[in-house]
């Protein structure tokens, strides 16, 4: 065999060196993901006795509330991993390599996309061995559910990245938007439960698809699970594609910081 039949493609090394950096970017601050993980523990614990005696699905929404609601607050891990290099002055530099758009975009997505599946998993195994949730008819099925709901996370904190002109404005908006989405979405108060009103707003919050697709994905139901499922893919390739478009139009440069 020759060697040019081995060599690896150019595209593949510049897009693993991207992943290599940025996946060492997040094991040195692993702090975000500690606290989104601890914080929603110990909100499942305190919450499913009462979920369990106001719904019939009581643990279920114990632990998927709260998984979506702070799945949305780490959100700011995908929004900073892209403004930091915009503070950094380092994101003008990425753009003038040789690497493509698509490669820098999966070399930042990649790791902060494993991220949110451990998180992710990490509250179902905590959800079904503490909190009495009963364990997922189809692992699957849920696998799929977490790995939509990561990427629409995923276009959802790019998006934002690229809008903000501080770091004060990304951590109020990822804080203020995570309470928004999983508020309305049903992460705290089941939609069921809510006024009229609410429930007809709850249409606009992604959190709203979000939770019923997990929580439909832990009951086994392949059809509750796919309806929002490609809701949420919509969402993330509309955020994504508004990202990918200010970035390669120069809105995501380090002068706009």
């Amino acid at each position: 065999m020759s060697t040019d039949t081995l060599r690896v493609p150019e595209p593949l090394i510049r897009a693993g060196a991207l992943i290599k950096y940025n996946s060492l970017l997040r094991l040195r601050d692993p702090s975000q993901l500690i606290s989104y993980l601890v914080a929603p523990m110990v909100f499942m614990v305190m919450f499913q006795p009462l979920y369990t005696k106001a719904l019939s699905y009581g643990s279920i929404q114990a632990v998927t509330g709260q998984l979506m609601m702070f799945s949305v607050f780490a959100m700011s891990i995908v929004a900073n991993s892209i403004f930091v290099e915009r503070e950094w002055l380092t994101w003008d530099r990425l753009r003038a390599s040789r690497a493509a758009r698509a490669e820098l975009l999966i070399g930042k997505a990649l790791p902060v996309f494993v991220v949110l599946l451990i998180q992710q998993a990490v509250l179902i195994v905590f959800g079904w061995a503490v909190v009495g949730m009963p364990f997922p008819k189809s692992i699957w099925l849920l696998t799929l559910a977490m790995c939509v709901w990561g990427f629409a996370l995923l276009g959802m904190g790019a998006m934002l990245a690229t809008i903000v002109r501080s770091r004060g404005d990304l951590f109020v908006a990822c804080d203020v938007g995570a309470l928004l989405i999983s508020s309305i979405g049903g992460a705290i108060l089941p939609v069921d439960l809510m006024p009229s009103w609410a429930q007809a707003v709850t249409l606009f919050s992604p959190g709203t698809y979000g939770l019923s697709m997990l929580r439909s994905a832990v009951q086994g139901d392949v059809g509750g699970t796919l309806q929002p499922a490609l809701i949420c893919v919509v969402i993330g390739l509309v955020c994504g594609t508004v990202a990918t478009f200010r970035l390669a139009h120069g809105w995501g440069r380090s002068h706009l910081v």
